[in-house]
């Protein structure tokens, strides 16, 4: 029998009425079992995270997903200041900050360029992996395991068959992290 890991994807959209693709990846996805999403911008559009709250769903999950489109070659604002607010000493890293010890994270991202213009050749220089560096680093500093992000290019310039394309992968890419991840034990 597989252990299917329990999900909790984080998505961040500071312009969801403008957007076409988040919203069918959420879609695509919603109905999973174990899996919950937390809609950072639904949730605190006042930037007021519930730290206690959001550090709960963080342990009650072993496969954490950041859903977001890739601004500026950041991720928006509001879930940079969730990072800062609940990511913290004692809790994600540190001697004692082992609640996030053996649990993967996932970058599920889309760009407005297209995929070959994030290479060192390309158009922004370097890879999409290189600026999702800082999460990555994140998950080591917070003894995590490190997913190879999921990305979708020219999510402006996305057709109707692209759009299902895309969002069935990402389907099989969550199905197949949260049947491969291990449940994660948090050290007493």
């Amino acid at each position: 029998m597989t252990v299917r890991a329990r999900t909790l994807l984080i998505f961040a959209h500071p312009a969801l009425e403008r957007a076409r693709l988040n919203p069918a990846m959420i879609a695509a996805v919603q109905d999973l079992p174990d899996l919950s999403v937390r809609d950072l911008y639904e949730l605190y559009p006042d930037f007021a995270v519930d730290v206690p709250a959001e550090q709960r769903a963080l342990m009650e999950h072993d496969l954490i997903v950041l859903q977001f489109p890739f601004y500026w070659y950041s991720t928006p604002s509001l879930l940079k200041e969730w990072l800062d607010l609940v990511f913290l000493h004692g809790f994600a890293y540190g001697d004692r900050g082992r609640c996030l010890q053996g649990k993967t994270l996932l970058c599920a991202v889309s760009t407005g360029g297209p995929g070959p213009s994030y290479a060192a050749d390309g158009h922004n220089l370097h890879s999409l992996d290189d600026y999702l560096l800082p999460w990555s680093q994140t998950a080591a500093l917070c003894r995590m395991r490190w997913a190879p992000p999921f990305a979708v290019h020219a999510a402006a310039l996305i057709d109707a068959d692209k759009l299902a394309r895309e969002t069935g992968r990402y389907r099989d890419h969550l199905v197949a992290l949260a049947t491969a991840a291990p449940r994660a034990e948090v050290p007493a």
